[in-house]
């Protein structure tokens, strides 16, 4: 009696073993691609049974569908997040997409494109966070145009234009390859400068 009240009380809420699965399957989608979160991967980094994880994902792709989302509004979180003028806190985003620093994530976009084709779940949750996307750098466009920083008539097409650039330049995350060439390694920038009428060079 003792010992099953004990484990009782030491019983997590719901709410809070829900957001710890979560967290360890969305660690899993950033490290090892969508394809290594299971029930079982995700069991095994909690020190639990894979019956405990379906009790609260039934379906896997589920699990995977909501891994994927907060993995990226975390990562979403340290691309919008710098400080300063609207030009300022774009420059230290694109540094973020180029340098390397978010590499795990556009991995991470490029394997959800993919298995998007084959699970509707997936494919409406990486809708989602599209739409939550635009309206991070939308709401930054429409910041720089009111100080003067930018230069567009039509901020959604500006928007639109730079993450097709971003999306493009992510596509050759997974090369073996150094591809050092100006015209790529300055491609987002100078999409970003074309689109929003910004000076030649302003992420140097």
């Amino acid at each position: 009696m003792v010992a099953q009240q004990t484990a009782a009380r030491s019983r997590k809420p719901p709410a809070e073993r829900r957001a710890e699965i979560l967290a360890q399957a969305s660690f899993i989608a950033l490290a090892d691609g969508l394809e290594r979160v299971t029930l079982r991967a995700v069991a095994d980094r909690l020190g639990v049974r894979p019956g405990l994880i379906s009790h609260y994902f039934p379906a896997v792709e589920e699990l995977v569908a909501e891994a994927f989302a907060l993995a990226v509004s975390g990562e979403r979180e340290q691309m919008f997040a710098g400080a300063g003028s609207p030009a300022s806190r774009l420059a230290a985003l694109v540094r973020r997409v180029t340098s390397g620093e978010a590499d795990g994530l556009a991995r991470l976009w490029l394997n959800a494109r993919h298995l998007g084709r084959f699970s509707e779940v997936l494919a409406t949750a990486i809708a989602a966070q599209e739409v939550q996307d635009r309206e991070r750098m939308l709401a930054l466009i429409r910041d720089g145009v009111a100080v003067g920083e930018f230069r567009t008539d039509d901020p959604f097409a500006a928007c639109v234009r730079i993450f097709i650039a971003i999306d493009g330049y992510s596509v050759y995350v997974n090369s073996v390859d150094e591809f050092e060439v100006t015209a790529y390694t300055r491609f987002v920038s100078d999409v970003c400068e074309w689109t929003l009428g910004l000076g030649s060079g302003f992420c140097s």
